[in-house]
Formats: structure tokens, sequence, C-alpha cells
């Protein structure tokens, strides 16, 4: 997933043909993009050397990634036995102090080493502080990679110390490209639904696919437009919504639902616009717990279908 991003790889090669590459980056851009993918395929070349065989970036030795540990023993267990498990939302202290231990040793293969951190957002706060020590004191031949989809969290004395590298939503001619290649079973309607709801994000277009989240489309769309005065649209939603815990789908239905409002924003009045950044607020807060609590889904998608209502067009022209 690395169509439409030309721009990002000429800023990189150049600075990789310079004698001074600068040690640390941030990758900015909207979640889905394709920045973590960017991320590995920029470190591969980073750390090649001529004449020297290079193992894939998931198992190469001077390719470091700090993971989200599992929540639990149980959830640990599964990842042992190669299972689906429930990682930490964030990156602990525990795994910087790891990655900086082995960051007292040389590059394995070659002259130079890349540690990617995706998402950098996740970081604990411990974490962000004990990484900014490497980052004020580089090892030699060392290189970062932040990722980042809300650069605005990273601390200011994070961000000086990097040189960003933007990542601008892709056009509708990548997303459709990419579409085809990884979900070829969607039809042109779920295609084109799919990429307007995405903004750009290829990850939020095939999430929306995965999840098959056409019908929860078109009711959202209904309750940004006309409200819900008899609560039908918001039962619709419950329906669609399921009763089963899938995290996955309710972090995608979250991330649609604040792409919807991202898009009504535009062209809104300035009473309406207030309505809408009050419940994309809210959104952000339930989006950013959807990985550590259990919501029930019915309350959730009750929660996200009023969000939705409140910021409806018709509540301007009902009013004298």
């Amino acid at each position: 997933m690395l169509e439409g991003h030309g721009e990002a790889w000429r800023e990189w090669r150049a600075a990789l043909a310079s004698p001074r590459m600068h040690h640390a980056w941030i990758l900015s851009g909207v979640q889905g993009i394709g920045k973590g993918a960017f991320a590995r395929a920029a470190a591969a070349e980073l750390v090649a050397e001529p004449g020297v065989p290079q193992p894939a970036p998931g198992a190469h030795p001077d390719i470091l990634i700090p993971e989200h540990p599992p929540e639990n023993k149980e959830e640990g267990k599964k990842r042992e036995a190669g299972d689906d498990y429930r990682r930490k939302r964030s990156i602990p202290i525990d795994e910087i102090r790891s990655l900086q231990h082995r960051l007292t040793t040389r590059p394995t293969l070659g002259t130079r080493r890349a540690v990617i951190i995706d998402p950098a957002d996740d970081l604990e706060k411990s974490a962000v502080n004990a990484l900014l020590k490497s980052l004020e004191e580089p090892p030699a031949g060392t290189y970062f990679l932040l990722v980042t989809h809300r650069i605005g969290r990273l601390i200011p004395t994070i961000r000086s110390r990097c040189r960003i590298l933007r990542f601008a939503p892709l056009g509708e001619g990548a997303m459709n490209a990419i579409l085809a290649r990884e979900a070829p079973q969607a039809d042109g309607a779920t295609r084109g639904a799919a990429i307007a709801a995405a903004q750009g994000s290829p990850g939020a277009a095939l999430a929306f696919v995965e999840q098959d989240l056409g019908k929860v489309h078109a009711v959202m769309q209904a309750l940004l437009a006309e409200g819900d005065d008899d609560f039908a649209r918001r039962g619709q939603l419950v329906a669609l919504f399921g009763t089963r815990q899938e995290r996955e789908r309710q972090a995608a239905v979250l991330d649609l639902a604040r792409a919807e409002l991202s898009r009504a924003l535009a062209g809104a009045s300035r009473e309406r616009q207030a309505r809408i950044i009050a419940a994309h607020a809210e959104l952000v807060r339930l989006s950013g717990q959807i990985m550590t609590y259990n919501f029930d889904p019915g309350l959730l998608a009750g929660e996200i279908g009023s969000l939705l209502a409140s910021t409806a067009a018709t509540r301007e022209a009902a009013r004298p």
C-alpha cells in the first residue's frame, strides 16, 4: 500500500543520498494512509549494504520495532501459541528500555540501524521521556522513524529533534488501485462508498470493505442529513452494529463516524460547525477508550447515532 507517496519517497531518498542524513524522522499523516509500510520499506533501504544479503524487514536484526505487549498473561499465552491476542493500548517504558539496551551494541549486518516506533502516539509518558534521551544523544549509525497519526500529541521537544515527512491523503486513482488489489471482492458501488468515506486513507477504505460498513454508512448519512426524532435510525444502527464485542469493528465504525463528521464540517454554518466539533471530540474520546474498555455494543451504537443526530442539518432548518 505504497501508492501515492512519490513526494515522500523523493524527499527520503534525497536525504539518504546526502552526506548528512538526519538521525530522526516523524512520518505524519492520517491513520491508515500507509506510513507504517513506508517506514518499514524506507528502513530496509537505510540499512542495506552493497554485497550483503538482507533478510526481510520483519526479521532484520538492524530494524528494531518496539511492540505493544499483551494485556495480560492469558493474552500472552495466545501470542505464544500464534493466536490473535489483545494488546496493551500503550507502548510501555520497558519496551523502550529494552530497545535502548540493544542500541549499546553495534549494528549486526552493516553500519546503520533503524528504529521504528509505530505509532509514536501510543507511547506512555515515561516511555516518551526515555525515548527523548536517545533522540538527544543518538548512538552512531542509529536512525529513528516515528510514525504518528496525530503529531500534536508528540511533545515539542520530540518534534524539535525530528525532521517531519508529511503524507497527504491519497487520490481517488491510488485508492481505487489499492482496493482493486487488496479487496477484489468489493463491487464498484462498495468501492466508491469506501473511497468517499475514507478521505484518502486506504486503511480506512479497506476496513470499510472488510467490516461490510456500506449499510452503516447509509444510516450515518441519513442521521447527519435528517436527524432521528423517532429513534428509528438509531435502532437501525444498533441492529447493524451487532451484539458481539468485536473491537476492530467498533473501532472501524467510530473511524467512519469521525470521517463523516469531518466531511460535514465543510460548508456548514458556524452554529452547526460548533455541534459537529463537539460531537467529533466525543467520538475521539470513545475511540481512545475502545481498546481498553468493554463497551456494550448496543449502547455504543446508540451513542454514536445520538452524536451524529445531534449535528443534523435539519435541526437548523426547523428553528424559527
